[in-house]
């Protein structure tokens, strides 16, 4: 089961991107962000909502800023359902690829022509 508030939440290249940031880091805040991407400090707040609303991130106090940390077990759950989606798409792709060969074949044993040959 996908869960579609996630895949909206990681959509976003800007979210991959802070989430990246805070994983190689280890956290930051939406200042330290900020600093480190092509957008505005409320920019990245707005994104930090999005990404601790599904869970991805969680925000500690420390002083009048949040630092935000990664949850790994979230961010696990996404690569999981990710994967999943891949190799079900792998799966409908190869049945695809199967049904294609047959109607070739069955037209080569007609000798007849199918739309892409010359």
């Amino acid at each position: 089961m996908v869960d579609d508030d996630l895949w909206s939440a990681v959509g976003d290249p800007t979210r991959r991107r802070m989430l990246d940031l805070l994983l190689s880091d280890g956290g930051g805040t939406a200042t330290s962000l900020a600093e480190r991407l092509p957008v505005t400090r409320q920019a990245v707040a707005k994104h930090l909502v999005v990404l601790d609303r599904v869970g991805l991130v969680h925000a500690t106090a420390i002083g009048r800023e949040k630092q935000f940390r990664v949850d790994e077990a979230q961010l696990a759950r996404a690569v999981a359902q990710l994967a999943a989606v891949g190799d079900a798409w792998d799966a409908r792709l190869r049945r695809i690829k199967r049904i294609a060969e047959t109607i070739r074949r069955r037209a080569d044993e007609n000798g007849q022509q199918t739309e892409n040959d010359p």
